[in-house]
């Protein structure tokens, strides 16, 4: 049963992302995963790129942000990492009506991991603000000296499955 809801949520997901993406105003960075493996390994850019390599994605164009999420926070890509993902960023500030939606759905329809998403939002709470940035920018920074600046806290241990 958990894993048929599950599967109705990564449908939602596919669903919603088209929609979301098509109102998004920001402009998209056009980057493509080789253009950040080619940049230094210790870089914020080569570590996405290896996210998405490892996981068999692109950059999705306008919401490029969200796949460096994961990277700074450690998440991965499974639909409850996916939905702890967005209650640690409820929990450093952000507030959008697409993350909402996202929390009321996913816990409403996966409540058996609701001690993960608040374990999640704590995490969120105890990080400095990290949803604010142009990641952009970020990705020629060192990566581990940019996270580390952001869970320096030794209470932001990541929560777990």
């Amino acid at each position: 049963m958990k894993k048929i809801r599950k599967q109705i949520i990564h449908w939602l997901f596919d669903q919603t992302m088209v929609l979301y993406c098509r109102f998004k105003k920001k402009e998209p960075w056009n980057v493509t995963t080789q253009d950040l493996l080619s940049m230094p390994s210790n870089t914020f850019g080569y570590r996405l790129g290896q996210l998405l390599q490892q996981n068999g994605f692109d950059l999705i164009p306008k919401v490029e942000r969200h796949d460096a999420y994961h990277l700074v926070t450690g998440f991965g890509t499974s639909v409850e990492e996916e939905i702890a993902l967005q209650y640690t960023c409820y929990g450093n500030g952000k507030r959008t009506p697409y993350l909402y939606g996202v929390l009321a759905l996913g816990t409403l329809i996966l409540p058996d991991y609701l001690p993960f998403y608040l374990g999640a939002y704590r995490y969120g709470k105890l990080a400095k603000s990290f949803h604010h940035y142009d990641y952009k920018k970020i990705l020629p920074l060192d990566f581990k000296t940019f996270q580390s600046s952001i869970f320096n806290n030794p209470l932001t241990e990541r929560p777990y499955v």
